[in-house]
């Protein structure tokens, strides 16, 4: 497959550092919008188990997570992979990876720039009942906003979010930390929340599980910023799984908090206002609107990294002519996707604005609730694939150590196989609409890819990845590999960190 190298021209290297990378990891995940969007469902299938399910499912996250860091020290692409998948499993199977993500991607902001302007007017005590053309109207104006800021550059992106997201942790911790103090509980802390005692014939694991893989989802907007990081296959750094971590403890937190403070009623009754009624529990009269104000900022944060996450991977798939040239061309100036941009920007605004405003009062609530299941179902598939081509490509090293065995093996195959069964289970479970976005948009990815497959094509006659020939191409320009860090160590000599403190 032909690397980084197309006449309209490259993505700007060196424009982030490993900081960068776990703050963009962060701000994928969106802790303050996931728990907002995603624990009244959550907790509407698997009730006060909540916390079980978010860590079943951090753990085969955190193994797609390494497999994702493994691949990117193979192969810096933008693509991510599309890119990884395609040159390890199947040409095929990569292009429909990519396109799973695009489409996610795509559906995913469409289905958040409503709540974004939802969070805009309650921070000004407007409620959304009769305001949802207003709501609708203000989250487009935060999506064309986080567009040019995408469209300017991955380093202007990476200081926004360092402002935006650095903020809502604040908040978020401060949040945590008082929560664990505040008297007036509803219900002791119980261990039991950690097992699987809770589960039953109303409550059940795989549809949880499905939400809580969606709510992990968007650490991987490090993997496709990768030919933008600094340090090429050095700067393919654990960023995905910090952010993974960071957003485990912030979730398991919150879902805690809410069996202990207000219990899971009250999300019920309340699901659009239950963040409210949590931090006026904990910060009487002010910290319902400092949670809707984290809420925001997460959302901001989120339509951005999707927005990167979409346009790269267009962006590789034009630049591998396996989708129209046009979305490979880079602008001049600020060495930026700006054909994908613009596509992808004024395909999410038509289907918010249809969506939202179309028929129906409640039209934008149901997407969203259908659209978490669907998206996950997206997520699962290329998710899976990912982890079984980083096991595939590293097949010869696992033997060598232990460390490589479960790091580069059994953790990342377990996580894939995670993946897929949820995938499975979920089909039979999911409504007409969910499976429609799921199983749907990826099935019209078929035609596309059968339209591109061209036997000149170098996509579709990949040269395989090979961790042997990248330590060589490292070894040649100076590049300490993975496995020269032990004997970097036992030399007494520093391990170099890349960073931009």
């Amino acid at each position: 497959m032909s690397k980084h190298s197309d006449a309209g021209g490259s993505l700007r290297a060196d424009a982030l550092g490993t900081f960068d990378s776990v703050v963009m990891a962060v701000a994928g995940c969106g802790p303050a919008y996931t728990i907002a969007g995603t624990f009244p469902a959550l907790i509407a299938a698997v009730g006060v188990a909540g916390p079980a399910v978010l860590l079943y499912c951090a753990l085969p996250v955190i193994g797609i997570a390494l497999a994702f860091r493994h691949l990117g020290r193979l192969d810096p692409n933008a693509g991510a992979s599309y890119a990884w998948v395609g040159r390890s499993l199947h040409p095929f199977l990569g292009f429909l990876s990519g396109w799973a993500l695009v489409v996610s991607a795509t559906v995913f902001m469409a289905s958040t720039a409503r709540p974004a302007g939802a969070a805009t007017l309650s921070l000004f005590g407007l409620g959304t009942a009769g305001h949802t053309a207003l709501a609708t109207i203000v989250g487009a104006g935060w999506f064309l906003l986080m567009a040019g800021v995408v469209m300017f550059g991955a380093r202007i992106s990476a200081h926004a979010q360092t402002v935006i997201t650095g903020t809502q942790l604040v908040l978020l911790l401060g949040f945590a930390v008082a929560a664990m103090s505040t008297d007036g509980n509803v219900a002791d802390f119980s261990p039991s929340w950690f097992g699987f005692g809770h589960f039953d014939a109303q409550h059940h694991f795989v549809g949880g599980a499905l939400i809580a893989v969606f709510a992990y989802w968007g650490w991987d907007v490090t993997s496709n910023l990768g030919e933008e990081t600094r340090g090429g296959r050095r700067g393919s750094g654990y960023g995905g799984v910090l952010g993974v971590l960071t957003c485990f403890a912030l979730f398991v937190v919150f879902a805690l908090s809410v069996n202990i403070l207000v219990g899971t009623d009250v999300v019920r009754h309340n699901p659009d206002t239950f963040l409210t009624v949590l931090g006026d529990a904990v910060w009487p009269g002010w910290g319902g609107r400092l949670l809707v104000l984290a809420v925001l900022l997460s959302t901001v944060a989120t339509l951005e990294t999707s927005l990167i996450q979409a346009t790269r991977t267009l962006f590789a798939m034009g630049r591998d002519r396996t989708l129209p040239p046009a979305f490979g061309r880079i602008h001049p100036r600020w060495q930026t996707p700006w054909t994908a941009t613009v596509v992808v920007g004024c395909v999410a605004l038509a289907v918010t604005v249809a969506v939202n405003l179309g028929p129906g009062p409640d039209s934008g609530a149901r997407l969203l609730a259908d659209a978490v299941s669907g998206v996950g179902l997206l997520i699962c598939f290329y998710y899976s694939l990912a982890a079984f081509s980083a096991v595939t490509v590293h097949r010869k090293q696992l033997f060598r150590s232990a460390g490589n065995l479960l790091l580069m093996g059994l953790w990342p195959l377990s996580g894939g196989l995670f993946m897929l069964w949820i995938f499975v289970q979920s089909v039979t479970e999911l409504n007409a609409l969910s499976l429609g976005i799921g199983l749907g948009t990826l099935a019209l990815g078929v035609l596309p890819m059968l339209k591109a497959r061209h036997p000149g094509r170098s996509y579709f006659q990949p040269v395989r990845l090979d961790p042997e020939r990248a330590r060589a191409v490292d070894d040649s320009y100076g590049v300490v590999s993975h496995d020269d860090h032990s004997s970097r160590a036992a030399a007494g000599q520093p391990e170099e960190l890349l960073t931009d403190f």
